[in-house]
């Protein structure tokens, strides 16, 4: 099963007010979630990332479609800076526009799971806007890329030094 994935060109129309899902040097504690998401968000919440390998780069990490799952964090936009947000975001990750050669991330809509927080829940997927590795990037990982196994990104990954 394939998931549908959306892009959308930066700074062009948005269908929907997504949440995003980070995974690397954006999670809490991270230098660029300090950076680029502080004051600037209205929730955060743990989440995973299905159906998805984690892969670690020069200094950051790359998520491909795969058979496993990444663990990250689920942000949801402060109201009004929803525009903003996504274009500091589709800067950081240097997505160009959907297919774009030069893109090193593309930005793509996918279900991302949030785990159950009280006994009654059973947790619920939402859509959300997800950065995977461009199609050049994730060729290149696929041949001699450094899996992080357990899909959990630390800047000492993959080794856990």
């Amino acid at each position: 099963m394939t998931a549908a994935v959306t892009t959308t060109a930066p700074g062009g129309p948005v269908a929907a007010e997504l949440p995003f899902f980070v995974y690397g040097t954006l999670l809490p504690g991270e230098p660029n979630h300090d950076l680029f998401l502080r004051g600037r968000t209205a929730g955060e919440r743990p989440a995973v990332l299905p159906r998805a390998l984690l892969y670690d780069g020069p200094g950051y990490p790359y998520a491909i479609e795969g058979h496993g799952r990444v663990h990250g964090t689920l942000l949801v936009a402060a109201p009004g800076i929803y525009g903003e947000l996504l274009g500091l975001l589709d800067h950081l990750e240097e997505f160009l526009g959907p297919g774009h050669p030069r893109n090193l991330y593309e930005r793509v809509v996918r279900e991302v799971e949030l785990p159950a927080q009280g006994a009654s829940d059973g947790g619920e997927s939402v859509r959300a806007w997800v950065y995977l590795a461009a199609a050049a990037v994730t060729r290149s990982l696929r041949t001699g890329g450094v899996l992080i196994p357990e899909g959990r990104w630390t800047r000492s990954s993959p080794s856990g030094d």
